[in-house]
């Protein structure tokens, strides 16, 4: 996979997750601005590194994650 400029991801619409609290705890941030990448980030450090995966293995890990795999 190509590695993606950081001024793109700086510029990207990120998301929390809707099961995120607002008590600052351990959340993660994706965007969807990158059609076969997904970014991810700390949320309590959106200036901090990135992780970047392909779109299947994304799917396929939150896909885990609902059914109790992961």
């Amino acid at each position: 996979m190509r590695r993606i400029p950081e001024h793109h991801l700086d510029a990207a619409t990120w998301d929390k997750s809707t099961y995120s609290g607002g008590d600052g705890g351990n959340c993660l941030e994706v965007t969807r601005d990158f059609p076969t990448a997904v970014p991810v980030r700390d949320s309590k450090n959106p200036t901090g590194p990135k992780l970047v995966f392909r779109t299947t293995a994304w799917a396929a890990f939150v896909a885990n994650l609902k059914d109790g795999t992961a």
